[in-house]
C-alpha cells in the first residue's frame, strides 16, 4: 500500500512536519497551537483515511471518516515530543472523533500561519489522555 512507505517517516518527523502533511487529518489541542511559544499544549492528530463519498464536505452525513492513525504529541518549553502513536484500528475506534472540528489557524515554529481542520477541547484531550493512560 502507497501509506505504508510514508508511515515509517513519521518516528521521525516532528509535529511540525506532520501538521503541514497533505493527508486529510483532525487536530485536537489542549490550547491554542503556537509552536512559537513556550506554552505548555497537548496535540493529538487523528489522521482521516478518505472514503468513497468523504470528499470535500459531509453533505447530509454521507461519506464516513475512517481514522487511520492517532499522532499525539507533548509541547512544553518550546520542545514537542511524540507521546503517543497508533494505527491499531481496535485502538483507534476508542478515541471520539470531533465531528464539530472548524478552520483552526495555527501557528507553525517558523511563524508562518497554516489552517487546519481541528479544535481546542480540554475535555476532549483529557478523555485522550486517559485513553492513552490505560494502552501504554
Amino acid at each position: 500500500m502507497r501509506s505504508e512507505v510514508k508511515e515509517p517517516m513519521l518516528l521521525r518527523e516532528s509535529v511540525h512536519e506532520i501538521l503541514q502533511y497533505p493527508q486529510r487529518k483532525l487536530v485536537v489541542a489542549d490550547n491554542e497551537i503556537d509552536l512559537t511559544s513556550h506554552n505548555r499544549n497537548e496535540i493529538f492528530i487523528l489522521f482521516v483515511e478518505e472514503s468513497k463519498g468523504s470528499a470535500g464536505s459531509r453533505a447530509a452525513g454521507s461519506g464516513s471518516r475512517r481514522i487511520s492513525k492517532v499522532v499525539g504529541f507533548t509541547c512544553s518549553e518550546g520542545l514537542c515530543s511524540k507521546s503517543f502513536e497508533t494505527q491499531d484500528q481496535d485502538t483507534i475506534e476508542q478515541f471520539e472523533i470531533p465531528y464539530s472540528a472548524v478552520a483552526m489557524d495555527i501557528r507553525l515554529i517558523t511563524g508562518q500561519n497554516l489552517l487546519v481542520q481541528g479544535v481546542v477541547d480540554k475535555e476532549l484531550i483529557r478523555s485522550y489522555r486517559e485513553l492513552v493512560a490505560t494502552i501504554k
